[in-house]
């Protein structure tokens, strides 16, 4: 019988990483934000203008961390990344982030989506939609917990079923456009109160919020058969495939419904299927939304332990998070942790809006400091033996999305800065924490040292 320690297995395929990301990405935003950019903006031409710019944007973020996945392709991405530019206290806060607010509040919203969607079939008093959602967050748990071959069933299946379904509302949304009068010229008042400055940049966030999901593919690079191949290839058909839905579901929304009719609804995706397809189309959506946001709920529990893992194998995070269920050859305690404390945000913050809020902010910070990372790690060489996909344009593209992205923080700091100093506090909390663990693990060295 073998003494060695159970292992992380590699059998992660393109295709699999690729329905990972697909599956994180299309979760509810896309049926969640257009409402609010709509009473944001003045035009159905500014918002599709805004779309395909935040998809260049979103294209280079691809391209950054498909460099930094191939740079150092092992189980924890950003924090990996961060760890080894920044040192291992700002990876400690990073992945205490992480688990505090940036992954975990997605686990407790989309559930609550998840509900809410459901309430369309059958009504729920709040206990049972609290309960409700508790379980969905469990029943996840308890897939992953069994390991990531069946969690990957339920990704990939999840995924074929949104790709499938949002597929099939732009097809017939396109065909029925030229037969309906179009919508595609309505402008109207913005009904925002941040100005116009304010205007843009809550809309590049929310349309930011719908396409994030990039960073997450290198958190399980220590389970792919091949990831300096395996990354950007993945990265690349992912968002081929979800910026090309979203671009077109967006024409089909504001063509078919108009700017006013998006403003009006806040289930835009069951009021589009019920102008094209009739009733029957506006259950089969409240049931493609409730597969689309678990599946993006169980791409989150695939992707997020893995940080709280390679934290504690390196020694700055609970030891008893450095374990590998013997069975099922997950990050079991890591994983256990990660829905446990999705629950505790869903029953202590309790709307989606409030939860999804609270995590934009620290993924803009995080984003620039991985962006910054990488010219470290470029600098000093790091990663230069793998074969690596590089960004085209260095350091010109990467520099430009870096003050990008400070803009936007910038910005979002001054106009609403009261809910970014909460967020930020979330962040900054992790320090003391971190400066004990490190602490803790300089004064084992030592001790072992002497002995």
């Amino acid at each position: 019988m073998s003494n060695q320690a159970p292992q992380l297995r590699r059998v992660l395929t393109t295709w699999d990483s690729s329905a990972v990301l697909i599956g994180i990405t299309i979760g509810a935003g896309i049926f969640a934000v257009p409402q609010q950019i709509a009473l944001n903006m003045t035009s159905v031409t500014q918002i599709l203008w805004l779309w395909l710019g935040c998809g260049g944007i979103a294209l280079i973020g691809f391209m950054i961390y498909a460099e930094l996945g191939t740079r150092l392709p092992n189980t924890g991405g950003e924090y990996v990344y961060i760890h080894r530019a920044f040192g291992p206290l700002a990876g400690f806060i990073f992945g205490w982030a992480q688990i505090f607010i940036i992954r975990s509040s997605p686990l407790a919203g989309l559930s609550l989506v998840t509900v809410a969607y459901f309430e369309y079939f059958v009504d729920l008093l709040p206990w049972q939609e609290t309960a409700m959602a508790l379980s969905i967050i469990g029943a996840i748990c308890l897939l992953n917990y069994s390991g990531v071959q069946r969690a990957k069933i339920y990704q990939n299946f999840s995924t074929i079923v949104k790709v499938s379904g949002l597929l099939f509302l732009v097809i017939v949304g396109l065909i029925a456009l030229p037969i309906m009068v179009s919508n595609l010229s309505d402008v109207g008042v913005s009904q925002s109160r941040l100005g116009f400055t304010g205007s843009i940049t809550d809309t590049i966030l929310l349309i930011l919020f719908s396409l994030v999901g990039w960073e997450r593919l290198g958190y399980a690079a220590g389970e792919m058969k091949n990831p300096n191949r395996t990354i950007p290839r993945a990265m690349l058909l992912a968002f081929v495939v979800v910026f090309t839905i979203y671009i077109s579901i967006n024409v089909v929304y504001h063509g078919i419904l108009g700017l006013e009719g998006v403003r009006t609804t806040n289930r835009v995706g069951v009021d589009l299927a019920t102008a094209l397809i009739g009733p029957i189309g506006a259950g089969a959506i409240a049931i493609l939304v409730m597969i689309s946001a678990t599946g993006s709920v169980n791409g989150t529990v695939i992707a997020a332990p893995r940080v709280y893992y390679a934290m504690a194998k390196d020694g700055i995070f609970f030891r008893w998070l450095n374990h590998v269920h013997p069975k099922f050859h997950s990050p079991s305690r890591a994983i256990l942790l990660q829905c446990g404390w999705g629950a505790v945000i869903l029953l202590a913050r309790g709307s989606f809006e409030t939860i999804a809020t609270g995590m934009v902010f620290a993924i803009l910070i995080f984003y620039a400091t991985n962006t910054a990372a990488l010219f470290v790690l470029r600098h000093r060489k790091i990663g230069d033996g793998n074969k690596l996909f590089k960004v085209p344009g260095y350091p010109l593209l990467p520099a430009f999305y870096l003050v990008l992205l400070l803009s936007l923080i910038i910005v979002r700091g001054v106009l609403d800065w009261q809910q970014s100093l909460i967020d930020i506090s979330f962040v900054l909390s992790g320090f003391p924490a971190g400066v004990y663990f490190l602490w803790k693990r300089r004064k084992s060295k030592s001790t072992k040292q002497v002995s």
